[in-house]
């Protein structure tokens, strides 16, 4: 009677073992997660305040030609480059930081997709 006793006692702390390892696993890849999210976070803010910062400097430029535009027409032809411009730059950047995003979601992902890769093989 005491060896399936010992026997289910060894079972059990077997299991509590592996459950406490995969406890572990599981905080150190949401750790590791927050880690990547934060960083590709970080990296989109400081890449749209870039953004930002060209594209005032832009319409501040832009302004200052108006001023200084001789005639109706003149003007109306600074407006649509500066609109056309903005807009085109605007694509380029949204498509940028939407790989960024891409990215970002890939590198948050790995370390759980490592840990599932371990505790299934």
């Amino acid at each position: 009677m005491a060896e399936p006793i010992k026997k289910a006692t060894e079972d059990f702390q077997k299991t509590a073992n592996e459950f406490q390892n995969a406890g572990k696993d599981n905080y150190d890849a949401m750790v590791r997660s927050y880690g990547e999210l934060n960083k590709g976070l970080q990296a989109i803010a400081v890449r749209w305040t870039e953004f930002s910062k060209r594209s005032f400097d832009d319409a501040t430029h832009t302004l200052e030609k108006l001023i200084g535009a001789k005639s109706l027409e003149q003007a109306v032809e600074i407006q649509t480059n500066y609109a056309k411009t903005a807009y085109d730059n605007w694509l380029a950047e949204a498509s940028k930081i939407g790989e960024m995003y891409a990215n970002t979601a890939r590198e948050v992902y790995k370390p759980v997709e490592q840990t599932v890769a371990k505790r299934t093989n």
